[in-house]
């Protein structure tokens, strides 16, 4: 089993986004410190200067360094002799592309959340502006960080199933059942078309679903038909969407998402069905890959064990039968970001085995975001992406 092994000091991050009380932010911070590759050293966790000193204060940011404007804080990092390396983006969705353009065009490595944008012509926008620039653009679509889906890859990759068939992909949640509380401050930009943009639990979960089925099985989608529905009065935008998948190659899939199922947390979960054998993961359940070979019996792959190959132990970090989970999935990405942002420094190859979801996976779930609404628009025609 071998682990992230870093020798030359951490990273120096910074991060706009993710002040007090904004979850996502505390998770990054936690997986970008969880390897030692990385070490918070600038922020502007908020707009508000008032906020912005209270957050940077409650992290531990020296006080020279906390910032309540990124555009700020990306001139005046970029001429700091120790100023940031890499920036992560955890704001709300519509402010991803004005954000990380500041940071890439000064050569800022840029690590942010998903969706890419919030719509598809600033997603464009974005890998235009990451194409000319001089750094890299780490998407975190951090379920791709488990061992076990790494594992699922690449059994599917040397044919251990066959040729695929079926795809069955889902993510349901129940928290947006109701019309959130006034001060729920998670809920109110995320179903606020202006900044979460034209999808709501397409954009927020379903681009998790759908990444997750393309970076396992790695066959692009042809077309598909979705059929959206917003079951809370009242709300702009999409909390439940059913849409059907057709894949280069014939397969056929059908993909999931809600945040209206009542009972359900954050049940991702896919299964994969070729012409030898199938698969079945889920991520509340993370350290289990259940195989069934075509007429045979079900055999249970757990993490770190004798059945677990290179890709998935790679990304393991302690024996068999200690549970892994949501922040260890989600720092991988974070040291496989950091991996890859050594090697950039020296122009030397990625290490092998090395993956991360890029900026062009990161347009690509922003047009299914994009396909869904048109299709659903016109009853659940099928559509291109």
């Amino acid at each position: 089993m071998s682990r992230f092994v870093d020798r030359s000091g951490p990273i120096r991050l910074g991060m706009v986004g993710g002040g007090q009380g904004a979850l996502i932010g505390a998770v990054h911070r936690v997986a970008a410190r969880l390897d030692g590759s990385f070490q918070l050293v600038a922020g502007a966790l908020s707009s508000t200067p008032e906020k912005a000193r209270a957050s940077g204060d409650e992290v531990g940011l020296p006080g020279d360094r906390i910032y309540s404007d990124f555009t700020e804080m990306a001139k005046r990092e970029a001429r700091l002799k120790d100023g940031i390396e890499a920036v992560a983006i955890v704001t709300p969705n519509h402010m991803h592309l004005p954000v990380a353009r500041e940071f890439l065009k000064r050569g800022i490595h840029v690590i942010c959340d998903k969706p890419l944008t919030g719509t598809l012509a600033d997603a464009r926008k974005l890998q235009k502006a990451a194409a000319s620039a001089d750094a890299l653009f780490v998407l975190t679509h951090n379920y791709t960080g488990y061992p076990l889906v790494r594992e699922a890859k690449e059994r599917i990759a040397r044919g251990d199933l066959g040729d695929i068939r079926l795809v069955q992909v889902e993510y349901a949640q129940d928290w947006l059942g109701e019309v959130p509380d006034p001060g729920n401050k998670q809920a109110d930009w995320r179903t606020d078309p202006a900044r979460s943009g034209v999808g709501g639990a397409t954009g927020d979960i379903g681009t998790h679903a759908f990444n997750l089925a393309r970076f396992v099985i790695d066959l692009r989608v042809d077309a598909l038909a979705a059929d959206l529905q917003s079951f809370v009065p009242g709300r702009a935008l999409d909390d439940n969407a059913h849409v059907m998948l057709r894949f280069q190659g014939g397969a056929r899939g059908m993909l999931w998402c809600s945040q209206v199922a009542a009972g359900m947390e954050n049940a991702l979960r896919l299964r994969v069905f070729g012409t030898k054998a199938g698969l079945e993961w889920g991520q509340e359940n993370p350290n289990e890959l259940r195989v069934t070979p075509l007429g045979g019996s079900t055999t249970v792959i757990t993490r770190a064990s004798a059945a677990t190959g290179g890709a998935a132990n790679r990304v393991s970090r302690i024996p068999a039968g200690h549970p892994e989970g949501f922040f260890e999935a989600f720092a991988n990405l974070y040291s496989e970001a950091a991996l890859a942002i050594r090697a950039h420094r020296t122009g030397a190859a990625l290490p092998e085995g090395v993956t991360y979801p890029t900026i062009d996976d990161g347009v690509e779930g922003v047009a299914f975001v994009d396909a869904c609404v048109r299709s659903s628009k016109r009853d659940a025609a099928w559509v291109t992406l």
